[in-house]
Formats: C-alpha cells, sequence, structure tokens
C-alpha cells in the first residue's frame, strides 16, 4: 500500500485540493447546501469518467516516458498538469469561444461565467473542427505504431503481421487516412466538409512536426553520448505527450457539457482525472508493467485508433462517450488477458533461456 501510495500521493493531494474548490465555489455560487453537495457530486463523476476514459492514454503515455530520463519524468508529472489543467481544460475552449464569437479574452471568461448556455453552445459548435483535429492526430499515433517494418511482436498477428509488411511504402499511413477524410467529408455539407477537412490536415501535420521533433532532438542526443544509451529526448518526447494528451482531451471537454455547462465545474473534474492519468503513467513505467504484459501496448494502440476513428466519425454520428470508453477498456483488457495467457504458456521456456 505504501508502494501505491507513492505514485499517486500528488494526485490525492490535489483531489483533496480541487474538492476544497468544488466546495467553496459551490457555496459562494449557489448559496444552499443542496447546491453545493450537487456540484460537488458532478465534479467527482467527471474525474471518475475521465480517468475510465483515459486509460489508454496512461498506457500511451508510458510507452514514451519510458524511455525518458527521470527528471523529465518528474517534469511531465508536475509541469504537465499545469498545461493539461490551464491550457486544454479551460485556455482551450476559452479560445474556441473567443475565436468562434470574435470576443476578446476577458469577455469570453465572462461568457463562460454569466451566459453558461450559450458558452456551450459555441463550443460544441465548433465539434467538426476539433474531431478532424484530434480524430487524425490520434488515428496517426495508432497507424504509426502497426505500420513500423522493424516490429517484431504482433498481438492481432492477422492483421499485424500484414500492416509491418505494407509499411515499406513510404507514407502508406498518411494516404490511408487521408483516403477515410475525405470519405467522411463527402457526407457533410460544404462548409462543414471544408473545416473538417483542413484541421484533419492540421492534425495530421501536427504528427509529423511533432514526431519529427523527437526524431531530431533523438539523433542529436545520440550523437553526443558517447555510452551508447538510446534514450528519448526530453524536450521532444515531453512536446509529443503534451500534444497526445490535448488531443485525447478534446472530446472530453466536449463531452462534459453532458454534465454541466459551468466552466469552473468541468475544469476542476477534468483536472483531478487528468492527474491521475498522469500518476498511472508513471506507476506503469517504474513498475516496468509494459514490458511485463506482452500485448497490453497493443491493445492501447487499438484503443487510440479506435478512437480516432470514432472521433472522426463523430461528425457524422452521435456516439456516446461511454461506448467510447467501453470499446478502449475492452481491447486493454482483452490485450492484458492475452499478455497473462501468454506469459504463463512461455513463461517457463523464457526462464530457461
Amino acid at each position: 500500500m505504501s508502494t501505491l501510495l507513492q505514485f499517486y500521493k500528488f494526485s490525492l493531494v490535489f483531489t483533496l485540493v480541487c474538492l476544497g474548490l468544488a466546495v467553496w465555489y459551490g457555496a459562494a455560487s449557489t448559496g444552499t447546501l443542496v447546491g453545493t453537495l450537487g456540484l460537488l457530486w458532478i465534479v467527482v463523476i467527471l474525474s471518475i469518467l475521465e480517468v475510465s476514459l483515459s486509460f489508454d492514454n496512461a498506457v500511451v503515455n508510458a510507452t514514451v516516458l519510458k524511455d525518458m530520463s527521470e527528471v523529465w519524468q518528474r517534469r511531465f508529472l508536475v509541469w504537465g498538469i499545469a498545461i493539461a489543467v490551464f491550457g486544454t481544460r479551460i485556455i482551450f475552449p476559452l479560445a474556441i469561444v473567443a475565436i468562434a464569437a470574435g470576443l476578446g479574452p476577458l469577455a469570453a471568461i465572462e461568457l463562460s461565467l454569466n451566459n453558461p448556455q450559450e458558452y456551450e453552445r459555441i463550443v460544441s459548435g465548433a465539434h467538426v473542427g476539433i474531431a478532424g483535429f484530434g480524430g487524425a492526430f490520434l488515428t496517426m499515433v495508432g497507424l504509426k505504431f502497426f505500420f513500423d517494418a522493424d516490429k517484431e511482436v504482433h498481438w492481432i498477428a492477422v492483421i499485424e503481421e500484414k500492416l509491418t509488411r505494407v509499411s515499406a511504402l513510404p507514407a502508406v499511413e498518411i494516404a490511408l487516412l487521408l483516403l477515410v477524410m475525405w470519405g467522411i467529408s463527402t457526407l457533410l455539407p460544404d462548409e462543414e466538409a471544408l473545416t473538417f477537412l483542413t484541421a484533419g490536415l492540421l492534425g495530421t501535420v501536427t504528427f509529423i512536426a511533432v514526431d519529427a521533433l523527437g526524431t531530431f532532438l533523438d539523433m542529436r542526443e545520440q550523437a553526443k553520448r558517447a555510452s551508447g544509451v538510446i534514450m528519448r529526448s526530453g524536450l521532444g518526447g515531453f512536446l509529443y505527450l503534451e500534444v497526445l494528451d490535448a488531443s485525447f482531451s478534446f472530446d472530453g471537454v466536449i463531452g462534459a457539457f453532458a454534465l454541466s455547462n459551468n466552466m469552473v465545474v468541468i475544469a476542476l473534474g477534468l483536472s483531478i482525472g487528468a492527474m491521475f492519468v498522469r500518476s498511472m503513467t508513471i506507476h506503469l513505467v517504474r513498475k516496468g508493467t509494459l514490458a511485463e504484459y506482452r500485448f497490453l501496448e497493443h491493445g492501447a494502440f487499438w484503443a487510440i485508433i479506435a478512437l480516432g476513428g470514432i472521433m472522426l466519425a463523430s461528425v457524422v454520428v452521435h456516439i456516446p462517450e461511454a461506448l467510447t470508453g467501453l470499446i478502449g477498456a475492452t481491447l486493454i483488457v482483452i490485450s492484458l488477458w492475452w499478455s497473462v495467457r501468454w506469459n504463463k504458456r512461455h513463461g517457463t521456456l523464457e526462464a530457461t533461456a
């Protein structure tokens, strides 16, 4: 238990602070005990939903973080939460409102606090662009993992082995994504189709740029490192993780309006969840869980492709957030079970080797 607490101590303290702020804000805004408890309950539900829907995020984060130094791991936990809370869950929705409504930053904040219904309408109205950008970025993250000529471990071998062989064709995953986005855009009105395609292209380019930056920094550090130890660049990995986290959060921020249109309540609830996802990531890295469970990474990346595809498809058909989370969780649980089964079958042989 004490070992477990060392990973989640900061998250628990952060949770208590956020719940305290929720009680203070509820008392100040509603003036009643019932109203305060109702607001507190929504914050708790939002935080639980964020954690349950983001386990695949934690696993993928861990695949990047495990190759970074402990210094950058701590920076991801401390600096990253500031970006996740203030950037993705507060500034991002406000920026959408400010751009869409032609308002200044202060006017957007005032609108979110004094006219939450209009604030919700504007943020939800930007769904096509958000889904295009976030869906494209996440899909590229997942495809990049499977379209890899050097990949040797396969979970769903009948599919993954073929993807590995096809990866010899340059940029085949990008071509596949562009075809999917074009197909979806044909089902949209002209104006929305243009917005969707533009956002999707920006999401794809953002992935390429961040991945290229990480590769460049990797090469530079490896050239300087006389020991020959390969470690992902701290800055490149950090930037990659932050963009990845933001892409995961886009849909969650919009989905949170199903429970509340209050910016403060949404920010508090989602921030608690974001903090636990970061602690979970550190836990997975330090305990070596990814190495212990052979196919867990595969399940997480298949879940990311599913999430990216659902985000892209959501501009045409509404897909409940609960179903999205259930699909991701199911893929991860199955990959975990498959890993345990594989370990039981091959454990003795590996130990002998």
